[in-house]
């Protein structure tokens, strides 16, 4: 298991610069089991978006974490 440690701030200054530089607008999303923040930088010109996604670590990355699958497990017997 991945155990970052990162905050969605650290983050987001990682991937955008210092936050003081530009103001941000941040929109929390959910898709079903899945947790995001979008964040709304102003450009120039235009706007800047990114989506970061909530891990079952506790960690943010700019990807979605991956699905639960169904697996099959043994079961003790008990005879």
């Amino acid at each position: 298991m991945n155990h970052r440690t990162d905050s969605l701030h650290g983050i987001v200054d990682k991937w955008l610069g210092p936050a003081a530089a530009m103001p941000a607008k941040i929109v929390r999303e959910r898709a079903g089991e899945r947790r995001c923040v979008r964040i709304e930088v102003m450009r120039a010109a235009d706007i800047l978006s990114m989506r970061f996604f909530r891990h079952g670590d506790g960690s943010w990355m700019v990807f979605p974490p991956e699905r639960r699958r169904p697996c099959m497990g043994e079961r003790a017997s008990h005879a």
